[in-house]
């Protein structure tokens, strides 16, 4: 086991955080473990990067003097996994909120998709979700958004998209009326049941009817692929929201390094 001396020297650990922890639940995780094993009441501890809470993926939590490295790994490059689905929107831009508004989506081709997503490699303008943490005015942009106060808005941020690509491609699913395939995207009292989808959360399930589109991001630091996510379904003269989100890589660090936070005292007593 790692001694004492060693952990206050620094170390990083590299997290699977799991879908529906918050990083600072996944913290304070390693932190009781740490506490119970080495008999710590204070010692620092952070993590490198927030996670949303429906995303899932490599966390880097810092103790000890590793603490002092948080910026250098936030400036890290990031990879992200995850799931798009297109022709309507949420709130948040993710299932932290349910539907908001449907939009048409039939014109969306496989093809379409890698065009449209060229537009958002490079350097580009950005605007964060409301639902953030970003800071206006001193406070929190998500404390302005849950008084829904129109009044606040984030100005655009500039970030480094280095590659963004589409993996697969899945047409929704939509029941024929008469023979033919209804048109109206905002009429849904003709769509099937289908009550065991993948995609559920508290607020409701992603409909069915909706297409959804796989991807690989691999970007610069402060990139919110919410956003990305959001400005694509733009783009394509849709919606679009995320349903799933995973943090793969972050500077050195790889997915394929992570613990569970299960085995955080394994982990530990391994050292």
């Amino acid at each position: 086991m790692i001694s004492l001396e060693q952990l206050q020297d620094g170390i990083v650990i590299p997290l699977d955080k799991p879908r529906q922890w918050t990083s600072f639940q996944a913290v304070n995780k390693v932190k009781a473990v740490v506490r119970n094993t080495y008999g710590l009441k204070k010692f620092k501890i952070g993590h490198a990067g927030t996670l949303d809470p429906l995303a899932t993926g490599l966390l880097l939590v810092c103790i000890g003097k590793a603490t002092k490295t948080i910026p250098q790994l936030q400036d890290g490059d990031k990879v992200y996994t995850g799931t798009m689905v297109l022709g309507a929107t949420t709130a948040c831009y993710d299932l932290e909120r349910p539907v908001d508004h449907y939009y048409p989506y039939e014109h969306i081709t496989r093809e379409l998709l890698d065009e449209t997503v060229r537009q958002f490699t490079g350097t580009i303008q950005q605007v964060p979700p409301m639902f953030s943490a970003v800071k206006i005015d001193g406070h929190r942009a998500y404390e302005y958004a849950r008084l829904d106060d129109p009044t606040a808005t984030i100005q655009p941020k500039t970030v480094n998209v280095y590659s963004f690509e589409i993996t697969a491609f899945r047409e929704g699913e939509r029941l024929k009326v008469k023979g033919e395939r209804c048109a109206d995207a905002n009429n849904t009292s003709h769509l099937s049941p289908f009550t065991s989808h993948l995609y559920q959360h508290p607020l409701g399930e992603v409909p069915p009817h909706l297409p959804q589109a796989d991807f690989r991001i691999h970007c610069g630091k402060g990139t919110y692929i919410r956003s990305l996510a959001r400005d694509l379904g733009l783009a394509l003269g849709s919606g679009a929201f995320l349903s799933a989100l995973r943090r793969e890589k972050v500077g050195e660090y790889t997915i394929n390094q992570s613990i569970n936070l299960n085995e955080i005292q394994q982990f530990f007593e391994s050292l």
